[in-house]
């Protein structure tokens, strides 16, 4: 009771007894550590006030004592169930992972025990053996909403799942944590179910858990894998996948062939071309160096025979003119 108004041990039992007329499965013995409404007096009390802090010292004292004292009768019980050949252990709620939620008509606080899903502290209990879930579904779960639905579904398919409703989102990830640390499988979708007619169905097939139907040849979602969301999703995603990789595959092995290829005839065209070049070059040259060098020696002795011829002309011219003088 460090943290709560009271300190109680709570018995749920496997088959009711008989409290008065009545038939109950839920027994609970308690005891409030302080009051749990208190009268607001119109002055203030200082921190400093000696009663103040006597109350506080006996409250202290009071919650150890209390807490002792059940510690004792637990310790008791267990070993009377020991004596006589059965195995009983009180479980401790853990309030690090409880969370708000409304399992009947109000808001409460429910914690997770080792075996079990507890709020013991508001009436009616909501108390689930953990040993009885099969299954855990989240509904309403969207990016849209603040809050989410849980529900826990019973081994016995006859009998209808427990609810929890009105769950603030930022605690589905600890609970799915809690959910996979206890072995509990679990999925999630966007709208509310209608488990009647689900638990009908599941109820009537025969081979629910299997993943094919009587001619163990069709196939079929096993199990609770058909309240996934994103489950087809995921695999129609991951076969396209696999074929977009192998198609891919097949285009790089194609482009590859058809670069090798063009690389290929690239290097023909260029050996070509770089002959076809060569070839123009020699036609445009048309001789090669000695046969220039042959050609400028001839043209040299060209000029200069016709140099000679001209001077020869200009002394006959000469003459002439001297003789007619």
């Amino acid at each position: 009771c460090e943290n709560e108004i009271m300190v109680l041990i709570h018995f749920h039992l496997k088959d009711p007894i008989m409290i008065g007329k009545k038939k109950q499965k839920d027994i609970q013995v308690f005891t409030e550590v302080i009051d749990a409404s208190q009268a607001v007096d119109s002055g203030r009390r200082n921190m400093y006030d000696p009663e103040e802090m006597d109350d506080e010292q006996r409250e202290r004292q009071l919650r150890k004592k209390l807490n002792e004292a059940f510690k004792e009768f637990c310790r008791k019980v267990e070993k009377v169930a020991s004596k006589n050949g059965f195995t009983l252990e009180f479980d401790i709620p853990y309030r690090d992972l409880g969370f708000q939620g409304n399992p009947h008509k109000e808001m409460v606080f429910i914690m997770p025990t080792l075996n079990c899903l507890v709020n013991l502290t508001e009436t009616p209990f909501f108390v689930v053996d953990l040993n009885h879930v099969d299954h855990v579904h989240f509904e309403r779960v969207t990016f849209a909403s603040k809050a989410f639905d849980m529900v826990l579904i019973n081994k016995d398919f006859s009998k209808q799942p427990w609810r929890v409703d009105m769950i603030p989102n930022s605690d589905k990830d600890a609970i799915q944590d809690w959910l996979t640390d206890m072995e509990i499988s679990y999925t999630e979708g966007p709208m509310n179910l209608n488990w009647k007619q689900i638990m009908a169905t599941v109820a009537e097939d025969d081979r629910f858990y299997m993943d094919t139907e009587d001619d163990e040849v069709t196939k079929k979602e096993a199990g609770w894998s058909f309240l996934r969301m994103f489950g087809d999703d995921d695999e129609d995603e991951e076969d396209s996948a696999e074929e977009d990789s192998d198609f891919g595959e097949d285009l790089d092995e194609e482009s590859e062939e058809e670069e090798e290829e063009e690389e290929e005839s690239f290097d023909e065209e260029s050996e070509e071309e770089s002959d076809f070049d060569a070839d123009e070059e020699l036609e445009e040259q048309g001789m090669d160096w000695e046969d220039m060098e042959r050609e400028a020696i001839a043209e040299d002795r060209r000029k200069g025979r016709r140099g000679n011829d001209d001077d020869d002309e200009d002394g006959g011219a000469r003459n002439k003119r001297r003789r007619r003088r």
